[in-house]
């Protein structure tokens, strides 16, 4: 049974991808492993609920829905949140300046032995706590 690489994509990388930016092309190359079935993708409702007010708010509604169907076009599994990544999510938020869904993303990403693509430089004090792939 071949292993394959876990990654959780935050709001960053998808944004990154869906504006095109310099390293879209990094989070294409992931989508694509996930697409060919080479690596499991995450990312937290609450991640992509931030993208989806984002998006609405920047580009309106059409373009918010039309973020929805894309998005829903890639095996990306969107995890719904529990008790236990709250609880991990509030102790990266306690103890480092992140944002709150940042944490989530670091929470999901710590649970699930995932590396966490991402540009934000919020992550860079928790380098030691989880895997990190640089935009």
């Amino acid at each position: 049974m071949k292993r394959v690489k876990r990654f959780v994509l935050d709001s960053y990388a998808i944004l990154c991808y869906l504006e095109g930016e310099k390293n879209a092309r990094v989070v294409a190359e992931v989508l694509k492993k996930g697409l060919n079935e080479d690596a499991e993708l995450f990312m937290s409702v609450i991640n992509w609920g931030e993208i989806f007010y984002i998006v609405l708010r920047e580009q309106g509604e059409e373009a918010a829905n039309l973020f929805l169907k894309t998005i829903a076009r890639y095996p990306i599994n969107i995890i719904d949140v529990d008790k236990n990544q709250t609880l991990e999510a509030a102790h990266f938020k306690a103890f480092n300046k992140i944002s709150y869904a940042d944490a989530f993303a670091a929470a999901l990403s710590k649970i699930n032995k995932a590396h966490l693509l991402t540009g934000d430089i919020e992550f860079k004090n928790l380098e030691n706590e989880i895997k990190i792939i640089w935009l």
